[in-house]
């Protein structure tokens, strides 16, 4: 058995993963990163980049559908599934070469194959044991059903609704989280007839309930079905179609079952249980410097309990190379992490919601909600939805909450907010171009600030 030790060992080349490797080779560290597939892990290749892919594709379907309104006579011949799969994997071709190229240029040893942690800061690896004086564990998530529904045939997990080479006329999708949602958007855009199936009480349920009620009404006008505060009881499956039954006793006939009720932590099989690592309800435990229980093993991403977000592991990747390096760089606020569901309308938010802001503040706590129908670019765009602010009781925001189209892109100037503990007073004289949607972040703010110009207060 060979052995090659490194500073640095990491397992799993996601977001993670190679955020991680990068930062530390920047900081003078020899680095052995071990994947078992291909660099960029679940968010290049079955996640954030494919699917935002075919949500782009989606959008140019809808602006051919509807190009009247605009006065641009247009019309959807129909939708070459081939085509949007052709456009979509050349995309993240480009973005793989790049990061194989990072890879070279930071001098980062990537190793293929199945990694194994052997204990100390040890991975195995088809025989050979890489060493590191630390080890990073970045195995990232998987797909999960419910108990007794197994996944194949007509029920897919979204790894194989990226690749599906048909478009289908009827999908019932179990789960109205971030997943479910947007290949939701995506299907009935292409002219798929779609319902979200979600247990609890209203589609994006981690978000706060003015945005979960913006996007259902969003939904009804599109047309996509969803039933809320219903559970799933089973499905069965033919070469016809699958039948979907639910505990209100209704059944639902569709071409396929998307299954979209979240990620789990990917730490099974992998040696960390018998290793020794602490291990709760499947991820990883750490410390809020993500140390585990175990001497120089640290964990970051999808197998550490939190919000499952590429930018969140890549994130963590960057803060324990730096720990490791002894910069003791700030531990990273959860709530200051955006977060953006990519549908049409989109979804994004930073810092707490207003029931969490109550929970924290009390009943002192101030919101304001501006209307995108008072934004000029939101017109031209013929989007509607509302921005949200929260305030904490003479103190500064502490969370942003937008719907409409094209509001992730807001979400860089919502998060300075949030994370600089900025006041409305502070945002206020800040200059928004015009016309931008911006605009209305401008706008809330200076309403909160006690010079409201466009918000009757």
């Amino acid at each position: 058995m060979s052995d090659a030790g490194a500073d640095l060992v990491i397992l799993g080349g996601g977001s993670g993963g190679y955020a991680a490797a990068f930062r530390a080779a920047e900081l003078g560290q020899s680095v052995i990163l071990i994947e078992k597939d291909k660099l960029g892990g679940t968010c290049l290749h079955r996640g954030c980049i494919p699917t935002k892919a075919l949500l782009h594709a989606a959008e140019v379907a809808d602006t051919a559908r509807e190009g009247e309104q605009f006065g641009v006579k247009t019309t959807l011949e129909g939708v070459d599934i081939a085509g949007v799969h052709k456009y979509k994997d050349g995309v993240i071709s480009r973005l793989y070469k790049g990061l194989q190229g990072l890879a070279k240029a930071h001098q980062v040893t990537v190793v293929e194959g199945t990694g194994t942690f052997v204990g100390g800061t040890t991975v195995e690896v088809d025989g050979t044991r890489y060493t590191g004086k630390n080890l990073i564990l970045a195995t990232g998530s998987y797909s999960r059903t419910l108990p007794g529904l197994e996944l194949g045939g007509r029920i897919i997990a979204s790894d194989e609704a990226l690749t599906l080479d048909w478009i289908p006329e009827k999908v019932v999708v179990l789960g109205g989280g971030v997943i479910g949602v947007e290949f939701a958007s995506v299907w009935a855009s292409f002219g798929v007839d779609v319902t979200i199936v979600e247990a609890l009480p209203r589609l994006v349920p981690a978000e706060d309930e003015f945005a979960s009620k913006q996007l259902e009404r969003a939904f009804r006008r599109r047309k996509i079905a969803f039933k809320t505060g219903v559970k799933f009881t089973g499905a069965k499956q033919d070469e016809n179609g699958v039948s979907v039954s639910l505990e209100s006793g209704e059944t639902l006939e569709a071409d396929l079952l998307l299954v979209a009720v979240g990620r789990g932590p990917n730490t099974a099989g992998h040696g960390y249980e018998e290793a020794g690592v602490e291990i709760e309800r499947g991820f990883v435990v750490t410390d809020e410097r993500l140390r585990t229980n175990l001497p120089n093993v640290y964990a970051v991403g999808d197998i550490v309990r939190g919000l499952q977000l590429a930018h969140r592991g890549f994130a963590q990747g960057i803060f324990v190379a730096e720990e490791i390096a002894g910069l003791q760089p700030k531990p990273i606020d959860e709530a200051g992490i955006p977060r953006v569901t990519y549908s049409h309308p989109e979804v994004a938010s930073v810092g707490l919601t207003e029931a969490a802001a109550k929970e924290r503040y009390g009943s002192g706590v101030q919101t304001l909600t501006y209307d995108l129908a008072g934004n000029g670019k939101s017109q031209i765009l013929k989007t509607s939805g509302a921005i949200k602010v929260i305030k904490a009781p003479d103190g500064p925001v502490v969370g942003l909450h937008l719907v409409g189209d094209r509001v992730g892109e807001l979400i860089g100037e919502a998060q300075l907010i949030y994370n600089w503990e900025a006041f409305p007073e502070d945002v206020a004289p800040l200059i928004h171009a015009h016309p931008t949607q911006t605009e209305a972040l401008g706008e809330a703010h200076l309403a909160l600030a006690g010079k409201p110009l466009h918000v009757h207060s």
